[in-house]
């Protein structure tokens, strides 16, 4: 029997995750992340001649490449299950549908890259995802259900600019209500795409409505993965990869930064 470290010799891993840094882009609905050295070397400087330096993270847990937890949406008051979203919150965050609640994936992901089912490297601006971009993108590979579905827009190629990438003036792409209610019926563990919503977002519009999350979250219990930095798993062809999604385990909170991993393996043919 093959154990699993042999059968990935020879594997390629992708980092699936932006770098964090102050002044990134994100949603102007979080909290922005900020990193500053609270202590520096030489500020402390032990007998020996030692010294060390450290730091004081600030973020919001939708900022960076994360994942949403159930408890990130709810509608009419309820999340998802049915359950009232004002029983289970308070100051130190929700005691059910926390992120903490998220179990770590380690699995199959198939990737639909819609861009280049365009022939583009990014879609442009505002761009609704429909369920034919979906099928056209999916070619034939099969989609099981508890796997992981990742949407390949292009975007993450605009990550330094800033203006562009958070679509609030000019929009961005992504799915718009019947290509989320398309991904739900294929009942994946989690979905993920390239852009700080997943979302159809038009030009103008900003985050004024977010009907997927809603299909997702709310209605199916389908976790959402935003912001990835998919452009090298796009460029290299990749249409499946083992995915590992593990998200800090903040207890209570409605989303957590993440690192995906991507491992891919050229099958012979």
């Amino acid at each position: 029997m093959e154990v699993p470290w042999e059968a990935l010799a020879g594997a390629e891993v992708f980092d699936l995750a932006q770098p964090m840094r102050t002044g990134m882009p994100q949603s102007p609905n979080h909290v922005p992340f900020r990193m500053l050295l609270e202590r520096r070397h030489g500020d402390l400087v032990r007998p020996d001649g030692g010294s060390a330096a450290n730091e004081v993270i600030v973020t919001g847990g939708h900022v960076g490449t994360h994942v949403d937890a159930l408890a990130h949406v709810s509608q009419e008051g309820r999340l998802h299950g049915g359950l009232d979203a004002a029983s289970v919150q308070g100051h130190h965050g929700f005691t059910e549908l926390g992120i903490d609640a998220f179990d770590p994936y380690v699995g199959r992901a198939v990737l639909l890259d819609v861009a280049a089912a365009h022939g583009v490297p990014a879609l442009p601006p505002g761009y609704e995802i429909t369920p034919a971009d979906l099928d056209r993108a999916a070619g034939g590979l099969e989609v099981r259900p508890g796997e992981a579905l990742l949407i390949g827009t292009g975007w993450s190629r605009h990550w330094g600019e800033r203006e562009l990438f958070t679509g609030q003036s000019g929009g961005a792409p992504g799915p718009g209500a019947a290509a989320g209610r398309w991904l739900a019926e294929r009942r994946p563990r989690l979905v993920g795409g390239e852009s700080i919503a997943f979302e159809h977002i038009p030009a103008g519009r900003g985050h004024a409505t977010l009907p997927v999350h809603r299909i997702l979250l709310v209605e199916a219990g389908i976790n959402i993965v935003e912001t990835m930095r998919l452009w090298p798993l796009l460029d290299a062809g990749h249409r499946e990869v083992l995915l590992i999604v593990n998200p800090l385990p903040l207890v209570g909170a409605t989303g957590a930064p993440v690192r995906p991993l991507a491992v891919a393996v050229r099958r012979e043919v």
